[in-house]
C-alpha cells in the first residue's frame, strides 16, 4: 500500500525532526521545507497528500502561503493543518479563514498530531470526490474545485466551498452547529457557533446573486440543511443565520 506523503513546513529543524519521526512510526512517507519558498517548490513538484504548515515563517508567512495555495486551482484542494503557537481564537478563525483544514497549536503532542492528520485525510477525501453535483442549475465540480450557476462562476472563500460541498453530498437533512463541525471542521478544531453561522452567511451571500441562497434554510432549534424544497417557515433568514 502506497504511503501518503506529507509535507512539514517549520523553520524550526529540530520540530520537523521530530514530527518527522513521528509520521514515519506512522507510515507515512515525509518531505521537509523550512520556509514558504522551498515548501511551495515541493507542493508543486511532489503534490503531497497534506501540508503541515508552521504560522511564522521568514519570509512569507504560513498564513499567506495558505491563502495562495487555497486561491491556486492546482494546489486549493490539497489539506492544510496549521501549526502555530499562537492559540488566541481569532488567531484559530483567521487561520480556518485562510484556508486551513485543522489548527493544532504548539506544544502539542505527536500522537494527538497523527491523529488530526487522519482525520483530515478522512474527511478530505470524502469531500473531494471527483463525481460533480449539481441541484437545479448549481454545480459543484471537486475535480476543478468550481462552482457554477447556470455556467456562471459562482466566487466564495475555501471555507464556504467545504460547507457547500458537504450539504450538497448530504441534502434534505437537517444538521445542528456541532455535527457540521465534525464534518466540515474537524471535531477537534475550537470552533464557536458564532463562527459557523459566519460561514453560513458568508455562502448565503456568494449565492444569492444567483438565487440559490434559499438553499441552505435555517432549522430553528436544530441548526441548518439544504433543500430545494420551499422552507414553508420561512426559517432560511432567521436569527439564527
Amino acid at each position: 500500500m502506497k504511503s501518503e506523503k506529507i509535507l512539514i513546513v517549520d523553520d524550526e529543524a529540530a520540530i520537523r525532526e521530530m514530527i518527522a519521526i513521528a509520521l514515519d512510526l506512522a507510515g507515512f512517507d515525509c518531505i521537509e521545507a523550512e520556509d514558504a519558498l522551498a515548501a511551495h517548490h515541493l507542493i508543486v513538484d511532489e503534490r503531497p497528500a497534506l501540508i503541515l504548515l508552521d504560522w511564522m515563517l521568514p519570509g512569507m508567512s504560513g498564513i499567506e502561503l495558505a491563502r495562495r495555495l487555497k486561491r491556486d486551482e492546482g494546489t486549493s484542494e490539497i489539506p492544510v493543518i496549521m501549526l502555530t503557537a499562537r492559540g488566541e481564537e481569532d488567531n484559530k478563525i483567521q487561520g480556518l479563514d485562510a484556508g486551513a483544514d485543522d489548527y493544532i497549536t504548539k506544544p502539542f503532542s505527536t500522537r494527538e498530531l497523527v491523529s488530526r492528520i487522519r482525520a483530515v485525510l478522512r474527511r478530505t477525501s470524502s469531500l473531494n470526490a471527483e463525481k460533480a453535483i449539481e441541484v437545479e442549475g448549481l454545480k459543484l465540480d471537486p475535480v476543478s474545485h468550481r462552482i457554477t450557476a447556470n455556467e456562471a462562476p459562482v466566487e466564495m472563500g475555501p471555507t464556504e466551498y467545504r460547507l457547500l460541498a458537504f450539504f450538497m453530498s448530504h441534502q434534505e437533512r437537517a444538521y445542528s452547529r456541532s455535527q457540521m463541525l465534525d464534518q466540515v471542521w474537524g471535531g477537534n478544531v475550537y470552533v464557536e457557533d458564532r463562527t459557523i453561522d459566519v460561514h453560513i452567511r458568508r455562502l448565503r451571500k456568494a449565492l444569492e446573486p444567483h438565487g440559490y441562497d434559499r438553499f441552505i434554510q435555517t432549522v430553528r432549534g436544530t441548526g441548518y440543511r439544504f433543500s430545494i424544497k420551499a422552507d414553508t417557515a420561512a426559517a432560511g433568514t432567521g436569527a439564527a443565520g
